[in-house]
């Protein structure tokens, strides 16, 4: 269990399955909303997230449940999870179709760049990242504390931007995304929380974005 606590949320995660899979629970503390990020796989573990959250606020509940993007590995647990939390749901518009084919849960409400979600009064918005998937989206918050998070999904990790498959255009629409929509535009402390593996700050992968990008991947 890890947990990064700011002044108006609390975001919790575990990893989960065979893939390492990171599932975020967003918990505002003045309202009690929780917007649960990419429910990957076993819904038991999940259950034992929301449950360690049950103290981060008075009347903690869930209302939104977003994915980052329509890989089999981050939504294999979707459908059980809209079973038992039957609330609004969220992707990029360009996954939707993908998400509805692996996991049968037609996602609600597509998501564009831009868009914006509010947990209480902490907005969360949509940062349109197209080259791992054609939908995937970045969510960021600042509450506030100040400081910037963004959940990456598979587009953007410690060391390198998400896999494009060695295709040129993929890689080139990916790390035209992440340079311009994320590094462009949040600071260094910003902390960058991905699908799989360890966090990281954009501070500690600025200095490497040009080796990334002459290395095609």
């Amino acid at each position: 269990m890890n947990e990064l606590l700011l002044d108006d949320v609390t975001i919790r995660w575990i990893s989960v399955s065979d893939m390492a899979n990171n599932v975020y629970l967003i918990t505002n503390r003045a309202s009690g909303e929780q917007l649960l990020v990419d429910a990957a796989d076993d819904a038991s573990a999940i259950a034992g997230l929301i449950d360690e959250a049950k103290n981060d606020a008075d009347h903690p509940r869930i209302v939104g449940i977003a994915t980052t993007h329509q890989h089999w590995d981050h939504v294999r647990a979707l459908a059980e999870l809209v079973d038992q939390h039957p609330v609004t749901t969220y992707s990029g518009a360009d996954d939707m179709a993908g998400i509805a084919e692996e996991s049968g849960v037609q996602v609600t409400n597509g998501l564009n760049h831009g868009d914006q979600l509010k947990l209480g009064e902490v907005i969360i918005e949509a940062i349109h990242l197209r080259g791992h998937t054609p939908g995937s989206i970045g969510y960021a918050l600042v509450d506030s504390s100040g400081q910037p998070v963004i959940l990456s999904g598979d587009s953007l990790f410690p060391g390198g931007v998400g896999n494009t498959w060695k295709d040129p255009q993929r890689f080139l629409s990916l790390i035209t995304d992440v340079s311009e929509r994320i590094f462009d535009r949040f600071p260094d402390e910003t902390k960058v929380l991905p699908g799989h593996g360890d966090a990281t700050t954009l501070g500690a992968e600025r200095p490497h974005l040009e080796e990334w990008r002459e290395r095609g991947w």
